[in-house]
């Protein structure tokens, strides 16, 4: 690692993209291995999940969730509200994914590790693009729902993949990261559940981010994903412009999360094997 440069995992993912992709591909196929609709559930799945959101939050309770544009406050109800929650939900399972299947990744899988020429670094990646697979799919359901059932989407939708995929950086790290402490430290799983659950009501997935008093904002303004899910929001349920501040404090935070899981995984992979 003494060679090490911040384009290095780059490099080394874009070496092993065929083994990536098979692996990347296996794992997508596995999840739906012995049911009778096979990989159709990858769109079955999210478009239920939608259709239940829409009905509970859209007509059954009737929330909403409010923003303030150019001085008056605009309230987003019944479908528009759902398909918020479903958009804000979507992100949060990716992150609850990797959190939940990342930790267990190696120790699962010691057979990889005596393999001395197979590039571990591939396993987190792989799994980590299988949740990525499945995101991409419920965000296209959501911006599909917004088009047929909401008010339509605006030419800001453009600037989707810009928020996106700093969310993509931040998988990828915190999937190295966590495969490689998990190795050492195998109560790792258990406190990325609690974690997970302290997400889901800390990233502003039901209720929007100018909703949180100032005496909590100071805390959870330091979470990345609550900004994700409020400048998607942003981009497809209000239909204004990304606030950029926030987009580039995102892809700052996406590219040191990415490093610095990389550069953690590729100093204890040398001692999986002691270990396993």
């Amino acid at each position: 690692m003494s060679d090490w440069n911040p384009w290095t995992p780059i490099r080394l993912l874009w070496k092993r993209r065929d083994l990536l992709w098979q692996f990347t591909k296996r794992n997508v196929q596995t999840g739906f291995r012995g049911s009778y609709l096979g990989i159709l559930w990858v769109v079955l799945g999210p478009l239920l999940m939608l259709g239940v959101y829409t009905f509970v939050f859209g007509v059954v309770f009737g929330g909403g969730f409010e923003t303030t544009l150019e001085g008056e406050t605009i309230r987003k109800e019944g479908v528009d509200f759902a398909l918020g929650i479903f958009l804000g939900l979507s992100v949060l399972n990716l992150i609850s994914g990797v959190l939940g299947s990342c930790s267990t990744l190696i120790v699962s899988n010691p057979n990889f590790v005596k393999k001395v020429v197979f590039p571990l670094e591939v396993l987190p990646v792989a799994q980590v693009g299988n949740l990525l697979f499945h995101y991409v799919v419920c965000l296209l359901l959501c911006l599909a729902g917004m088009f047929l059932l909401g008010d339509g989407l605006s030419a800001n939708c453009v600037w989707v993949p810009l928020v996106v995929a700093p969310v993509a950086l931040m998988a990828l790290g915190i999937g190295w990261l966590l495969s490689a402490l998990g190795v050492f430290f195998r109560d790792l799983a258990q406190l990325t559940q609690v974690f997970g659950m302290v997400l889901l009501y800390a990233s502003g997935v039901f209720y929007s981010a100018s909703m949180i008093p100032p005496k909590f904002w100071m805390f959870l303004r330091l979470n990345p994903v609550l900004h994700v899910i409020d400048q998607l929001r942003q981009l497809v349920l209000w239909q204004t412009g990304p606030d950029w501040g926030k987009v580039g404090l995102l892809w700052l935070s996406g590219i040191i999360i990415f490093q610095i899981g990389f550069w953690i995984f590729q100093k204890l992979r040398m001692d999986f094997a002691d270990v396993l």
